[in-house]
């Protein structure tokens, strides 16, 4: 093979992402040429309204997917935590590099930690999952919708629009950039999404070729974890922008999956752990059986809510 195209959104953050996978692969294969197309995504596109109104889920990966599907492309570069839970038939992730930081991070130019923020400040995030953690922390604040690419939303906080916005540690640390004053917001308090601080390279499952390509690029620890964070989610049907976080993380072993189903304010959490064997079918079960667990305890009530107001 001479040249491979990769289909990535063209934010700087996924841009990032691309050209990091396109270097390891020309470091890894001598003479393969790595060119990368650059498509506008229906969530790159809608950015006046909350995420979790715009709907539907999918709203980061649709439009690079249909370009796999074509042929257009070759392979494409997500964040995981963008990818939804059951991939389009014909398509299956090749690899699932090894995980950067996987927690949120809090930034201000004013406030050292959340717990600083004084009652009523202003604090910027798109996701119900960081604003349902942060008011069941600090339900005294005013929790204000921030969209756009990382660049935007510091910027936005920069001007003084918001006390304090909520970020992905990961998206951040990969851009180099950062506010006067950050907090890691770490689990067990904070849980991150989903998948957050991974990777995902997809590819179509009638490439072989491709698979065997990208197979350098696969970490089974990332690849574990994340397995078990996703069956968690795909068991209780939730796309990126419901109240849902999991955090999966290897211990000896094993494997321990902690999650969360909170409602949008965060006056209803309910929350556990598993343990299993480090495998991917056992990984895959106890994310199923953590949902499963949740929903028994009244977490089907605030999803089937959530799901309704869609």
């Amino acid at each position: 093979m001479k040249k491979v195209t990769i289909a990535t959104r063209g934010s700087q953050l996924a841009l990032w992402q691309a050209e990091h996978i396109k270097s390891r692969l020309m470091a890894q294969y001598e003479g393969l040429e790595v060119e990368l197309l650059i498509l506008k995504t229906k969530g790159d596109i809608i950015l006046d309204v909350p995420l979790a109104k715009v709907g539907g889920k999918g709203l980061f990966v649709k439009e690079i997917e249909e370009a796999l599907l074509a042929g257009t492309a070759d392979l494409a570069v997500h964040s995981m935590k963008d990818v939804p839970m059951v991939l389009p038939e014909g398509l299956t992730l090749g690899a699932v590099p090894e995980r950067e930081v996987c927690t949120d991070l809090f930034l201000s130019e004013k406030y050292a930690a959340l717990e600083e923020l004084p009652r009523g400040a202003k604090l910027g995030t798109s996701s119900l999952r960081r604003q349902s953690q942060a008011l069941a922390l600090r339900p005294d604040l005013e929790v204000a919708m921030l969209r756009g690419n990382v660049e935007t939303r510091l910027r936005k906080m920069k001007e003084g629009q918001y006390d304090a916005i909520i970020l992905a540690r990961a998206g951040v640390k990969r851009l180099g950039l950062g506010a006067s004053l950050q907090q890691d917001l770490t689990p067990p308090s904070f849980l991150p999404a989903v998948g957050q601080g991974a990777l995902g390279i997809e590819i179509r499952e009638d490439r072989p070729e491709m698979r065997e390509l990208v197979a350098f690029l696969d970490d089974m620890p990332t690849r574990l974890c994340v397995t078990a964070e996703r069956a968690f989610l795909r068991r209780l049907d939730g796309g990126c922008q419901v109240p849902i976080a999991a955090h999966a993380v290897l211990e000896g072993e094993g494997l321990r999956l902690e999650a969360l189903v909170a409602d949008p304010l965060g006056k209803a959490v309910f929350r556990d752990a598993v343990r299993c064997a480090a495998t991917l079918e056992e990984a895959d079960a106890a994310g199923r059986k953590l949902a499963e667990k949740l929903l028994a305890d009244g977490a089907d009530k605030i999803l089937a809510e959530l799901y309704q107001a869609e």
